[in-house]
């Protein structure tokens, strides 16, 4: 028999995550305000099209249903960019990233309106990178356990498997993520094990924006 969020997550952990949460956003999105006007300036200033890019994505799942929401972020891409593809993954050198839209994935400051996101509840700062729609079957017939990377848990502006691989390009990326979000997962049964491992991804995480190493 499965078992509920509520049975290997213990609410100590769960209600703690959630405060801790709309902490972080509170202040990110304070913080966000002192850069988001020249950002923005960049980006009109690049490319015609808009600032914040809105997109599908796959949310928490539970035992009655699995949460849909629009993901935020500042656009990075050429507008219409998936017009004549449909989805497709980002590769390295992807032509369709745009200049500033360069500088903002290698600093991740693209991320930066998913703080709303995770003031909304549709996400959580850390947890399992949020998948799209269009390659969710795809995935899930390909990878074992695919979907139960997000069971019970929000997905996250940042995770165990971003900071150890970064975006993905294709499935094999995604199969090697895997294993890192049930690592992640299994870090929520205790309180210290948790806020440990989520010390840790901060930590990585300032450390990818710092040297620039996003995609």
């Amino acid at each position: 028999m499965s078992l509920t969020p509520r049975e290997y997550i213990p609410s100590k952990v769960v209600k703690l995550k959630r405060a801790i949460d709309i902490a972080c956003a509170l202040i990110g999105l304070c913080l966000g305000l002192l850069i988001l006007p020249l950002l923005i300036i960049c980006i009109k200033l690049e490319s015609s099209g808009p600032i914040f890019f809105r997109q599908l994505r796959i949310g928490r799942a539970s035992q009655n249903c699995t949460e849909i929401f629009w993901m935020y972020k500042l656009r990075t891409m050429q507008e219409d960019a998936e017009k004549n593809t449909g989805a497709v993954w980002a590769s390295s050198a992807d032509p369709r990233i745009t200049k500033v839209g360069l500088f903002l994935r290698k600093t991740r400051l693209d991320e930066l309106p998913q703080l709303y996101n995770v003031l909304r509840g549709d996400m959580s700062i850390i947890g399992p990178r949020p998948e799209r729609p269009g390659f969710y079957a795809k995935l899930e017939r390909a990878i074992p356990y695919f979907c139960e990377r997000t069971w019970g848990l929000r997905p996250g502006i940042t995770g165990l498997a971003q900071v150890n691989q970064g975006y993905d390009r294709n499935i094999e990326d995604v199969r090697n993520k895997v294993a890192f979000d049930h690592i992640y997962a299994l870090s929520l049964s205790a309180i210290i094990p948790w806020l440990l491992m989520d010390a840790a991804i901060v930590a990585r995480t300032f450390w990818v924006m710092i040297s620039g190493r996003g995609q």
